[in-house]
């Protein structure tokens, strides 16, 4: 341990990693710095540069990472309209490859010997962030806490907090959650709890982001997402960034019960794990992209990303975002949104998001003269159509006759 001469610390300013940060300089004997990432969870963060003042670190990062999440993470992943055993929109696994790309940059800049997070032995995030963490620096060495220490329940944490001075709001602990949760501007999660029994409804007080769909608004909310190579520019015609988009999508999605999701899902390291989900923008982007790609993209296209995107999912889910796979994947997705450009009309109404049109003045492959029910003008001759089954139905008649 004496070798461990600075740490960069992933640091909330909360509870567990203020007690990781003292736990770090006592254990190892090592200088912490601290790196907060505002990634859009809604709260300040910069609360956490005087707590860390406060503890005697002389090196404190703060930054505004919500453009970047937004633009070089979550809308990559969305062009591949991604979603993970059918139902999770990997709010929190899309978040970890980009704090463990700014936790071995600081390293670096800062010349520490490790780095540390404060995920525990249990969950997929100690792998996403170790994962991304070897990927962009290989001979970098982790710390784990929860892998290493023997506080494992709350009331250890509270006194060693007590034992040590680390400043803790006993008042705000006491209305504290009961939930263990993670938020950015893809979503936010709840886990444990109550929510350990999966045959438990979650309590509507437990929702922070969306209105319940029953007390949703009675009337539809209608928007228009222009498209630009698979991407969101604007909406309602008004131009906005990445970070942007999501945040207003959230707002006007959580207004209308949307994005709302009860889950139980395959951990990597092997269990099955139950979640609650509000993903009010992913869950409005997801439908409105593959509106437009349904205008713009080539059929063939558009089945090949869809039998890949279960495995594309996956890489994400279990931390390989920066693997030469995913990349190599990422590059496929891209070329295929070159023509995904236009205008989808999204419905909004009681926890539901449904197409109410789309639109492509330069880039749509529907063509009315060819796919109308009234006179075609032989635009397509109906009788090539007889070939063509038949010869899709030689296979089948061989084998029909062989096996009567």
């Amino acid at each position: 341990m004496s070798d461990v001469k600075k740490v960069v610390l992933a640091y909330s300013g909360g509870l567990d990693t203020s007690i990781i940060l003292k736990w770090l300089e006592d254990t190892y004997g090592c200088e912490v710095v601290t790196f907060t990432a505002d990634i859009g969870q809604g709260e300040e963060v910069e609360p956490a540069r005087a707590k860390a003042k406060d503890m005697g670190v002389k090196e404190i990062y703060i930054e505004d990472l919500r453009e970047d999440f937004a633009r070089d993470y979550v809308f990559p992943m969305f062009r591949a309209n991604t979603i993970y055993e059918g139902e999770y929109l990997l709010g929190t696994s899309i978040a970890r490859p980009l704090i463990a790309k700014r936790l071995v940059e600081i390293a670096k800049e800062v010349g520490a010997d490790a780095i540390s997070h404060g995920a525990t032995g249990k969950g997929n995030d100690q792998v996403r962030f170790e994962l991304g963490a070897y990927a962009l620096m290989p001979d970098v060495q982790v710390i784990a806490p929860w892998r290493e220490w023997d506080l494992n329940s709350r009331e250890s944490l509270m006194d060693y907090a007590k034992e040590h001075n680390i400043p803790v709001d006993f008042a705000k602990q006491s209305k504290k959650s009961p939930y263990s949760m993670d938020a950015n501007l893809l979503h936010i999660s709840y886990e444990g709890d109550i929510l350990e029994d999966p045959w438990v409804e979650p309590e509507e007080d437990m929702w922070r982001w969306s209105v319940s769909p029953e007390s949703a608004p009675d009337k539809a909310t209608y928007l228009e997402l222009e498209y630009v190579k698979g991407d969101i520019v604007a909406i309602n015609g008004e131009k906005m960034s990445p970070a942007t988009v999501m945040e207003y999508l959230n707002k006007v999605g959580g207004e209308n019960g949307i994005g709302r999701d009860d889950i139980v899902e395959n951990r990597f390291v092997g269990m099955k794990s139950r979640g609650c989900y509000e993903t009010p923008a992913g869950t409005i982007m997801l439908k409105a992209h593959r509106g437009i790609e349904s205008l713009t993209l080539d059929r063939e296209a558009m089945h090949l990303k869809d039998e890949m995107m279960p495995r594309y999912a996956k890489m994400i889910y279990n931390g390989f975002w920066w693997s030469p796979e995913r990349e190599a994947l990422q590059a496929m997705i891209d070329a295929t949104q070159k023509t995904v450009n236009g205008v989808v009309r999204v419905k909004l109404y009681k926890g539901n998001v449904s197409i109410a049109g789309r639109k492509s003045d330069t880039d749509s492959l529907f063509d009315e003269s060819i796919a109308t029910f009234e006179d075609d003008a032989g635009a397509y001759d109906q009788k090539d159509a007889a070939g063509f089954i038949k010869l899709n139905a030689l296979r089948l008649r061989i084998a029909a006759k062989k096996n009567k």
